[in-house]
C-alpha cells in the first residue's frame, strides 16, 4: 500500500500551518508544502503528482489548495483540474482559509433550525457580517444557493457590492442586497433594520473583531439563529459565547 501523500499548495507566501497540522492529524503520511503558488507556476507541481505513480496508486496522492484569497485559490484549483487528462489525475481539495468547511458547517447548523429554501415573501432572511472575507463570501454564496434572501454586510460598501456581484454570477436567481456595517448598530441605521428583519445572523469576520455590538444583538429580536464563527475574544457578536451550541439566548438560538 503506497504512502498517502498530500501536496499543500498555498497562494500566500507562507503555507498555512493550520492546514498542515490538520492534514497530519487527518492521516497524511507525507506532507509537501508550497507557498506563493499561482496558476502560472502550479502546473509543474501537478505534473509531479500525476506522473510519479500509476493506476490505482494515484488515489494515494492528493492536492490541497489553500490561502487567504478565495478568488486566487479558485483560479489555482481551476488550473490544477485543467492539467489532468483521462485517468491521470489525483484528488483535489479546495479550502482557502477554511472557508468551505467553516461556511458549510455554519449553513448546515442554521438549516437545522430555520428552513433556508422557502420561496417568495416567506424566504429566510439572512445577514452575513464580515461577508467580504474568505469565510463570509462562502457563507453568503451557500445561503443564496439554498434560496435565502442574503444581506451582505461589510465595513466597505464597495467590497460588499463586489462580493454580491460574484455571488450573483455563481448563483442563478440569487436574492441579495448589500449594506455597510461599521461594527456599531445605531437605531434606525441600515444595519439595524437588516438585523431586525433577519431570521439568521452570521458573523464571519477576522479573529477578535466585534462585528455586532450589544445594541445590534438586541435588535435581532426576530432572529432564530445567531452564529459567531470567531473563536478568539472578543466575540464577533456581543453576547454570543464560543461554547454556545444551540443555546437559547433571548429568544434566539446561537
Amino acid at each position: 500500500m503506497p504512502r498517502k501523500i498530500l501536496i499543500q499548495v498555498d497562494c500566500d507566501p507562507q503555507p498555512s500551518t493550520f492546514d498542515a497540522v490538520v492534514a497530519v492529524d487527518a492521516g497524511a503520511d507525507v506532507l509537501l508544502r508550497h507557498g506563493g503558488v499561482t496558476p502560472d507556476n502550479v502546473v509543474p507541481l501537478v505534473h509531479g503528482a500525476m506522473f510519479t505513480r500509476g493506476g490505482a496508486d494515484l488515489s494515494s496522492t492528493a492536492i490541497f489548495v489553500g490561502g487567504s484569497d478565495v478568488a486566487a485559490a479558485e483560479a489555482v484549483a481551476e488550473r490544477v483540474r485543467g492539467t489532468f487528462f483521462g485517468p491521470v489525475r489525483v484528488g483535489v481539495m479546495v479550502d482557502p482559509s477554511g472557508a468551505n468547511t467553516t461556511a458549510g458547517a455554519a449553513v448546515v447548523v442554521a438549516s437545522r433550525h430555520v428552513p433556508l429554501g422557502s420561496g417568495g415573501q416567506s424566504a429566510c432572511r439572512a445577514v452575513v457580517l464580515g461577508a467580504t472575507g474568505p469565510v463570509g463570501q462562502r457563507v453568503a454564496r451557500l445561503l443564496a444557493g439554498k434560496g435565502a434572501h442574503v444581506t451582505i454586510a461589510s465595513r466597505s460598501a464597495e467590497r460588499a457590492r463586489k462580493v454580491a456581484g460574484t455571488v450573483a454570477a455563481r448563483v442563478f436567481g440569487a436574492r441579495l442586497e448589500t449594506i455597510e456595517s461599521p461594527g456599531i448598530c445605531p437605531p434606525g441605521s441600515a444595519l439595524a433594520r437588516a438585523i431586525a428583519a433577519a431570521d439568521v445572523v452570521v458573523a464571519a469576520g477576522a479573529a477578535g473583531a466585534t462585528l455586532l455590538d450589544a445594541a445590534g444583538r438586541a435588535a435581532a429580536a426576530s432572529a432564530r439563529v445567531i452564529i459567531d464563527l470567531n473563536a478568539v475574544p472578543p466575540a464577533g457578536i456581543a453576547g454570543v459565547d464560543a461554547f454556545h451550541n444551540g443555546a437559547p439566548i433571548e429568544g434566539s438560538i446561537s
